[in-house]
């Protein structure tokens, strides 16, 4: 099923959990030539070094199994992946938008031929966002999925020319929406189509709004924004971020464990809440 160029026309989403990738694959998917079917990383996750996949650990993967649809009686993967995109994207003149949030620079060695958007939100937003899906018990802790998913695409960046990558923060897909949409329909060669802001029509997410922005300013105290800034230090500015102004926060080694503390009582406690009480025991 694959064909030769299936990967060229096609392209990554790469952003750190709590970015904003959701609201961006419902737009995306307005485009009638745009298929985003959601998280990928099983594709990397699961990818041995001779390009083929473990039907077992895929599987196991709970994002993999809600793609089975993909595959008439469960076909396996073809050894490439490329396979893989050739299906999401739908045959004909489809494109396959594949969001990825780490492993960047491994994904690059599968497709070092696919383009990247790299979907960008201000990291101390995502630090206070992961605390409200259970991911973390404070922003300390709550950023560290941001520096990782930074980290991931530095190190990918030797391997991705400069025309076939395209930087777009969550801001701007919030504060201008069409004109930024426009910029990555140009980017995936494509006209830009109305319907990419239709998707308030056929979801729970509603139209673009600007309080969604900066809520750090609103909804952290200058502790926390200093505990955030001072974990992730020089990759702020680098970003395009700029400083609150806060003192940094470097906590000690008793602040360090309060934090660790505090983290892990409520990531138990949203575990149990939700899962029951041997989940917990099992992560």
């Amino acid at each position: 099923m694959t064909t030769p160029d299936i990967t060229q026309r096609s392209f990554i989403v790469f952003g750190a959990l709590r970015s904003g990738t959701t609201l961006l694959r419902l737009m995306l998917n307005g485009h009638p030539r745009i298929n985003c079917p959601g998280e990928m990383d099983f594709l990397i996750d699961h990818l041995d070094d001779a390009g083929r996949y473990d039907p077992e650990a895929l599987e196991a993967n709970r994002i993999y199994r809600a793609h089975e649809a993909l595959y008439p009686e469960q076909e396996l993967l073809d050894p490439s992946p490329a396979d893989f995109v050739a299906r999401v994207a739908g045959g004909g003149d489809g494109i396959a938008a594949l969001i990825l949030h780490r492993q960047l620079d491994r994904a690059m060695r599968g497709f070092p031929d696919m383009r990247v958007l790299h979907l960008m939100r201000d990291p101390r937003d995502v630090a206070r966002s992961s605390i409200g899906m259970g991911w973390a018990g404070n922003v300390y802790y709550g950023v560290d999925h941001w520096i990782g998913t930074q980290k991931d695409w530095q190190r990918a960046l030797p391997q991705i020319a400069q025309p076939q990558r395209l930087i777009v923060s969550y801001e701007d897909l919030i504060e201008k929406p069409e004109e930024t949409l426009k910029a990555i329909c140009v980017f995936a060669g494509l006209e830009f189509h109305p319907d990419m802001l239709a998707y308030d029509a056929q979801s729970t997410y509603a139209k673009p709004d600007p309080t969604l922005i900066t809520q750090w300013k609103r909804k952290q105290t200058p502790r926390e924004v200093g505990l955030v800034e001072a974990k992730i230090g020089p990759m702020l500015e680098q970003t395009g971020y700029t400083p609150s102004g806060h003192a940094p926060v470097h906590p000690a080694a008793m602040d360090r464990a309060g934090l660790w503390i505090e983290n892990k009582r409520a990531q138990w406690a949203w575990r149990i809440g939700r899962y029951g009480w041997f989940d917990p025991l099992y992560a």
